[in-house]
């Protein structure tokens, strides 16, 4: 729960900013009512920046999935710096390494989401939540031998973490800081698409019930998927099914590029 860390006053928070950010998204439509046929769509979308947040899903320092630890090794100098720029430009930063908390207990970041008024989220939307076009069920590790445990101990070091950034990983505090700073749309990115970046607490389900407007950065996620699991495609085959999933059901998606132009 929020404020239980007795953190007392609550640390600065970031300047206010005046801007927007523009970028093309990518969703998916069906056009007519009972077909199943469903069409790519790009829409133009500005944000502005001192109402956006960009959160950072469960980019941890190593995995107990060696290919997923790898994956994630090969995104975080691209992910650090997307952040860094939205960073420049007066986005709220939230680091979520989920399970970690201890390793940050003392830091100005965290005591920043658990100082945050508490505020209490609308009722949660009433939305379907189709089953995902992969099997996961394996816990979806593609490299032998490897067994699930905890293997994290803190986020990955490559990804830089600013001095009025937040660090959180219950969704009640990041709604608590985004109703503080009036905070109504959200870009994530980090791992699993398939899991953690629906399914926690902060993450695009919850965030997407509560009326928070999500954009997913799809070039900056990975899935656990196995090729061995249907539909037996490949790993980036099967990633980019569950973005398409998540374009069709929860939030459209963006390039780290396009966040960037460059």
């Amino acid at each position: 729960m929020a404020n239980d860390s007795g953190s007392g006053a609550q640390p600065p928070l970031r300047p206010p900013t005046d801007g927007t950010i523009q970028f093309p998204a990518r969703t998916r439509v069906r056009p007519f009512k009972g077909d199943d046929a469903w069409r790519e769509t790009v829409v133009r979308q500005e944000f502005k920046t001192a109402q956006t947040a960009l959160l950072l899903c469960d980019v941890w320092d190593e995995h107990w999935c060696t290919g997923a630890t790898e994956r994630v090794n090969d995104m975080a100098p691209r992910m650090n710096e997307v952040a860094s720029a939205l960073r420049g430009r007066g986005l709220q930063i939230i680091h979520a390494p989920s399970g970690t908390m201890e390793f940050y207990a003392d830091t100005s970041q965290r005591l920043r989401m658990a100082a945050a008024p508490e505020a209490e989220p609308p009722e949660a939307l009433d939305l379907s939540d189709p089953p995902l076009p992969i099997d996961d069920s394996d816990h979806g590790c593609d490299t032998p031998g490897c067994e699930p445990h905890q293997a994290w101990s803190r986020q990955h070091a490559g990804v830089d973490i600013g001095e009025y950034d937040g660090i959180s990983d219950d969704g009640r505090e990041v709604y608590n800081l985004f109703a503080q700073l009036g905070i109504v749309d959200l870009i994530i990115m980090g791992v699993h698409t398939n899991m953690c970046v629906l399914g926690r607490s902060f993450a695009i389900r919850q965030m997407t019930r509560w009326g928070i407007r999500v954009v997913l950065v799809r070039d900056l996620t990975d899935a656990m998927y196995n090729p061995a699991m249907p539909p037996h495609v490949s790993h980036d085959e099967g990633t980019e099914l569950v973005v398409q999933h998540i374009e069709k059901y929860w939030c459209p998606t963006v390039l780290s590029s396009d966040l960037l132009n460059d």
